[in-house]
């Protein structure tokens, strides 16, 4: 009995709570699971810096054209590659994620609690963009120190702006892709069919204009298309002004808001 009493006032106090308090208890529970699988740490950050150095190396003497000018190809990489890391970090291993504790039950204990479901997807978004942030760093700064490759001070903001955007959007499309996936066995071949083919559409893995004029159209449906040519603008040397990309945002932000709409509505 006292025991029953005791869990019935916990669930009171604890549904007196504010939202942001909330999402923010919950965050700090997210981050320390997601430190504490080593190996998958060391895979969502490794990948993309294999893929750079892979690219980089292979590809370090010819070059590409871009808006105003002429890159080196490896140069090209650094920002084509970090879409590929925040894709990885808040889309791939956050649908794995969610799919892995959806199966094993924690979220159907979480609904005991007084966690709604949007304290789940905004602290899980979190994490997300602070991972995508981190594989972003350490990516920049290989590039500077290995192919000359910098971003322009000028353009700084709107790159940091890009890869926050990116990486909401894409754990917003993260948890609208979980509810769709109807086991964890699926979920790994789901996510890589998903991203690598429309990786290599879109810019990341072949420079843009080295594809057939169809496939560019379509990639620009989907939304990795957008983020590598935001965050494209926003790294090229010959870009003028703020390097902000507004239409491509506005593709972003609208992916975003349909992810969004559907997770709510399917994550119970």
């Amino acid at each position: 009995m006292t025991t029953t009493i005791r869990r019935a006032d916990l669930t009171v106090a604890g549904s007196q709570r504010s939202l942001p308090d909330l999402i923010t208890h919950q965050f700090r529970h997210d981050l320390r699971c997601f430190f504490r699988n080593r190996l998958s740490v060391f895979f969502t950050l490794a990948m993309p810096v294999m893929f750079l150095v892979i690219f980089a190396s292979v590809f370090r003497n010819g070059s590409v054209a871009v808006p105003g000018g002429v890159i080196k190809e490896s140069v090209y990489y650094v920002p084509g590659i970090i879409t590929y890391g925040i894709i990885a970090a808040a889309y791939m291993n956050l649908t794995v994620t969610v799919i892995r504790y959806r199966e094993s039950g924690i979220y159907k204990r979480q609904r005991a609690t007084p966690l709604p479901a949007s304290a789940v997807i905004a602290a899980r978004a979190m994490v997300g963009i602070i991972t995508a942030f981190a594989i972003a760093v350490v990516l920049l700064a290989i590039g500077w120190a290995f192919y000359g490759a910098s971003i322009p001070g000028r353009t700084a903001p709107a790159f940091a702006l890009d890869i926050v955007v990116g990486a909401a959007v894409f754990c917003c499309l993260g948890f609208a892709t979980a509810s769709l996936v109807s086991n964890a066995d699926a979920a790994q071949p789901v996510v890589l069919g998903l991203v690598l083919p429309l990786a290599f559409i879109s810019g990341v893995f072949i420079p843009i204009l080295e594809l057939p004029r169809w496939l560019i159209d379509v990639g620009k449906v989907f939304p990795v298309h957008p983020l590598a040519a935001a965050l494209l603008t926003a790294y090229n040397p010959h870009t003028v002004g703020s390097g902000l990309s507004w239409g491509d945002l506005g593709v972003l932000a609208a992916w975003g808001v349909a992810g969004l709409a559907f997770a709510v509505i399917r994550f119970t």
